[in-house]
């Protein structure tokens, strides 16, 4: 890499984020993209937003679409931040309240994204390994870290933390914690009232995965006023696009199709566990839209890489992870709908038979 770059960028790791295909015909269960459609409404609002409005500029700080997220989730306005996806909002809030060289902690394996952007900003990554059940590790209150990352549900296993375990973790921190709930609308979870009664609390979501919307790049963040006030400061001031606004708020105008559809892919997700731990597999509990399935003792002889590969010359996508070492014998896999669930298991009972 050339010397021009900042020593931190040339030593980096970049995040690889799942196969996207470019040709038709797969069956994607690797990225944990919703797979149900966006409700009608939000397709003729895009259509007719797409006018000669769109020689102007966005509104800069979403008024509209920040009044309806603090209706849908009883929150002021001014305690809300939207972004180019919940992506951008991680970016925010490191370059917020992290500096070169700040411990930034998150447990560990979880979205593999954290890392890069503390990499991004010279900060020290702190890793602090789960246990083998993705229970909240005992010594993630790390001494002195300006960020604490935790994904509930987590990603890759799916697992969530109860509230009253995240409120505690959340009282005995030194700096913000972040709670990553891209995840929570296939639980029965979230963690929005901690911003009422912790300072340092910050609530990320996305409408990527729930909504259906992860082609438009929209998410939002709950977090005490004062806090929102700096971050301000920090995000661009045009992120988020016009039509990203537009179908952002028509989702929310719809919010029970949302809600249908996420009840759908809980009831397949059950489904699709009960019968992966009849094939021997171990599966993690999960409340998110994937499952985290690991080869058990009874399919000795296979191995994860294998049946990823195997899969994907059936042109079915399901995720797998290299590092870290404890994930290399798991799989991980996106909930479809019932017919593509039912062509993933008959290619797997296919494959383990064989």
């Amino acid at each position: 890499m050339s010397k021009l770059f900042r020593n931190n960028i040339a030593a980096m790791r970049g995040y690889i984020p799942g196969e996207q295909p470019q040709d038709s015909g797969y069956i994607k269960l690797n990225t944990n993209e919703n797979p149900y459609p966006p409700p009608p409404a939000v397709l003729t609002r895009l259509r007719d937003a797409c006018n000669g409005d769109l020689r102007l500029y966005p509104d800069p700080d979403a008024h509209v679409l920040r009044a309806k997220l603090g209706e849908v989730f009883s929150v002021d306005s001014q305690q809300i931040i939207v972004g180019n996806g919940s992506d951008e909002l991680l970016n925010i809030i490191i370059r917020s309240f992290a500096g070169e060289g700040d411990k930034i902690v998150y447990p560990n394996p979880t979205y593999g994204y954290y890392k890069p952007l503390i990499d991004i900003q010279g900060a020290t990554a702190v890793p602090v390994e789960f246990p083998a059940d993705y229970s909240l590790p005992n010594d993630l209150a790390v001494p002195g870290a300006r960020i604490t990352f935790l994904a509930n549900p987590n990603g890759p296993s799916g697992t969530l933390l109860p509230y009253s375990q995240v409120a505690a973790l959340c009282a005995r921190i030194d700096g913000v914690l972040v709670v990553d709930e891209a995840y929570v609308d296939f639980s029965q979870g979230g963690c929005i009232r901690l911003i009422d009664e912790h300072r340092n609390a910050i609530v990320v979501r996305t409408m990527s995965k729930s909504f259906s919307l992860a082609g438009m790049r929209i998410g939002f963040a709950f977090a005490p006023a004062e806090l929102i006030t700096g971050m301000w400061k920090v995000k661009d001031h045009y992120n988020l696009n016009r039509l990203s606004l537009v179908a952002a708020e028509a989702a929310l105008e719809n919010i029970d199709v949302m809600r249908a559809h996420a009840a759908q892919v809980c009831e397949t997700r059950q489904r699709l566990s009960g019968r992966l731990l009849e094939l021997g597999f171990y599966v993690w509990d999960s409340r998110a839209n994937f499952l985290l399935a690991r080869i058990g003792e009874s399919l000795a002889g296979h191995d994860a890489a294998t049946l990823y590969a195997q899969l994907k010359e059936r042109r079915i996508l399901v995720r797998y992870f290299q590092n870290p070492p404890r994930l290399a014998d798991c799989l991980r896999i996106s909930i479809g709908t019932d017919a593509e669930t039912d062509a993933l298991l008959a290619a797997l009972e296919e494959l383990l038979a064989a």
